[in-house]
């Protein structure tokens, strides 16, 4: 990407992550109500850090830190960048206060506009690449995040947002797919992470992929079938977790009223049958899966058949775990931390959401969470 492109999607990108903190309230900003969520304040002042820490103290001549205490408050979980408060206590931080994060992130904007003005060495340029993509992965997390504060409140204030779902009315049909053997991987100069390369060939038997999600309605037969309560249908670790947690249903929604209804942005409302499943666990979209007697698709089958897909509602759960591809290698030093480490315990998701940036995610896209979690824009594809 050319200087005057790049200074242009900076400048696009920063003020994107500030519009969708703009229906706040200043009390939202510095809430954690579990480990997984981070306040929004936390997520401002991280995406900024991580221009100063890594382009700005690197690349910009006589560069003044904004503030000494900034990097410890708000490193995220790189080693290599020094001690940093932990991920549970972020919601303890009242200060820096939310008018001095703004000030930080104009202060941060402003010195990297400066920088591509005067530098325009290739790997600076590939370094704010980086990270505008990395802000880019912070906007959606901010999407979840701002979900999980406002929906666990008893009132279920609304959200003003453009987070717009597409209906599931088509008739449900398999696309096949032939066996054989497929390239995966990233391909070309454009941009990607470095969990996508290492491009390599995979044998894949033939099956069929389902056009569309599985939708609300789809799902409410699950649970009134009794899903959430035949063991048979559940990995031993999920079947664990869903009675150690109380959990019978999808993250935010509530049987009232003899109706099920969730917590949408909107506030309460009733759940609409056509919609996609969305705020599922990959311990519940494996047993869905069971019921149907089908299977998910693995991440390889996934990325085979993506042109083929209708795909951009939610990020769709793989059977695959999350593994580097053949000749996988990480950069030296903290951004080495960024993917890597990762590698175990967790899940691959592929495709995107209604919450994922324009143009931020690609066919080869590797997102990844923990089996457990719920709170992402998460839904259900099946193969058979």
């Amino acid at each position: 990407m050319d200087t005057n492109r790049l200074k242009i999607k900076f400048i696009e990108v920063r003020k994107a992550t500030e519009a969708i903190c703009t229906p706040l309230e200043i009390e939202d900003y510095s809430v954690q109500p579990v480990i997984d969520v981070s306040p929004p304040k936390w997520h401002l002042a991280h995406s900024s850090w991580f221009f100063e820490e890594f382009v700005l103290k690197l690349f910009s001549k006589d560069y003044e830190i904004f503030d000494e205490d900034f990097a410890y408050l708000f490193n995220s979980y790189y080693n290599n960048a020094g001690e940093r408060v932990l991920r549970p206590n972020r919601g303890l931080m009242t200060r820096p206060t939310v008018k001095r994060v703004y000030e930080y992130r104009n202060y941060v904007t402003q010195g990297v506009i400066s920088l591509l003005e005067k530098n325009q060495n290739k790997d600076v340029l590939a370094l704010i690449e980086i990270g505008l993509n990395h802000e880019q992965q912070h906007q959606e997390l901010l999407a979840y995040d701002i979900k999980y504060i406002l929906g666990h409140q008893p009132t279920f204030p609304k959200y003003k947002n453009d987070f717009l779902f597409s209906e599931e009315h088509q008739q449900q049909t398999f696309i096949p797919i032939e066996e054989g053997v497929y390239e995966i991987g990233h391909k070309g100069n454009d941009f990607c992470f470095d969990n996508e390369l290492g491009r390599h060939k995979t044998y894949i038997q033939s099956f069929e992929i389902s056009n569309k999600l599985v939708t609300n309605q789809e799902y409410i037969e699950f649970i009134e079938s009794g899903g959430y309560r035949d063991y048979n249908l559940w990995h031993a670790e999920g079947w664990d977790y869903i009675n150690t947690n109380n959990i019978n249903s999808p993250l935010y929604w509530h049987f009232t009223k003899e109706k099920w209804h969730y917590y949408n942005f909107n506030g309460l409302e009733l759940i609409n049958p056509s919609e996609p499943v969305m705020h599922i666990s990959y311990y519940e979209a494996f047993a869905y899966a069971q019921w149907k007697k089908m299977r998910l698709p693995t991440e390889f089958e996934w990325e085979v058949v993506s042109d083929k897909l209708n795909w951009g509602n939610l990020w769709e759960w793989t059977s695959s775990a999350y593994q580097p591809y053949p000749n996988f290698a990480k950069a030296d030093g903290a951004l080495g931390e960024y993917n890597g480490k990762f590698m175990v315990g967790l899940q691959v998701l592929r495709g995107a959401s209604i919450a994922t940036p324009k143009n931020h995610s690609r066919k080869t896209y590797r997102n990844f969470f923990q089996p457990s979690l719920q709170y992402m824009f998460s839904g259900i594809r099946l193969v058979r």
